[in-house]
């Protein structure tokens, strides 16, 4: 189950980047909520200059995958 629904319609790296952090806002503490938005706009610096399209949806996927995982833990 994903964390939020219409994740199969995330995309772009600015979809994705908005969705993670609407999913940050159903985290319970706002401790946590600070790490991992922090996180997120960490990684998206980082995969900003990213042009391949087949690498940007691998990413994309996983993101999702990962956020999958935080919010069923």
């Amino acid at each position: 189950m994903a964390p939020l629904r219409n994740a199969e319609l995330v995309q772009t790296s600015l979809q994705l980047y908005r969705y993670l952090l609407r999913c940050c806002r159903q985290l319970p503490e706002e401790g946590i909520r600070q790490h991992y938005r922090h996180a997120i706009r960490q990684s998206f610096r980082v995969h900003a200059d990213e042009d391949d399209p087949e690498r940007i949806q691998q990413i994309i996927r996983r993101a999702i995958e990962d956020a999958d995982w935080v919010m069923n833990k």
